[in-house]
């Protein structure tokens, strides 16, 4: 068996959710075994983030500009600017309208990875899903062990997903999205 096939995602741990009126805010903290600036390349690096990211970027993300970027399973690149790159410890970008805040601290030779990502409440439970994963992907990536991305529908395929999901939505106090049902408002 290969380690993508044995992979199993951890308890539902990693995300919490940041409330300011209509703004959710969902923050994910990861402690991972490599220096800042390895973690820093894997963020930023086109080639990179093809292993792990669930977007594939035009350019090096680690440059204040505009960067058109590709979320996995998105019809077409979304135009998204780069507003602060404090290599290798800030990294802060706009993506489709949504803020995304990258922080790297150095702790004992690794790193404290966080992220902020204002993301619709509709949807907080499977982005905290699809990081957790993401944050996983990226930890064998930089271990030298990748299992390559799981991301988009290939995730919410995978078994380990749909329990973080539900999980996840449980923590938040959100209801899990009915796909492929009618909302019993809507048959009204």
């Amino acid at each position: 068996m290969s380690d993508r096939e044995t992979y199993a995602p951890g308890l539902a741990d990693v995300a919490q959710v940041r409330k300011d009126g209509e703004t959710w805010t969902l923050v994910l903290v990861k402690d991972l075994r490599h220096p800042p600036e390895k973690v820093w390349r894997a963020l930023t690096e086109p080639t990179h983030l093809r292993e792990w990211a669930p977007f594939d970027a035009s350019g090096d993300l680690g440059k204040v500009g505009t960067v058109n970027v590709t979320w996995v399973g998105a019809p077409a690149p979304i135009a998204t600017r780069v507003t602060r790159a404090d290599a290798p410890k800030v990294l802060e970008y706009t993506s489709g309208g949504n803020d995304m805040r990258w922080e790297l601290e150095g702790r004992g030779g690794g790193t404290r990875l966080t992220l902020w990502a204002v993301i619709d409440r509709r949807f907080i439970s499977m982005g905290a899903a699809g990081w957790h994963i993401a944050f996983d992907v990226l930890e064998r990536l930089l271990d030298g062990t990748p299992i390559g991305r799981i991301a988009g529908a290939a995730a919410m395929q995978f078994d380990g997903w749909q329990r973080l999901n539900a999980e996840y939505a449980q923590q938040f106090g959100v209801e899990l999205p009915k796909w492929g049902t009618k909302n019993k408002e809507q048959e009204t």
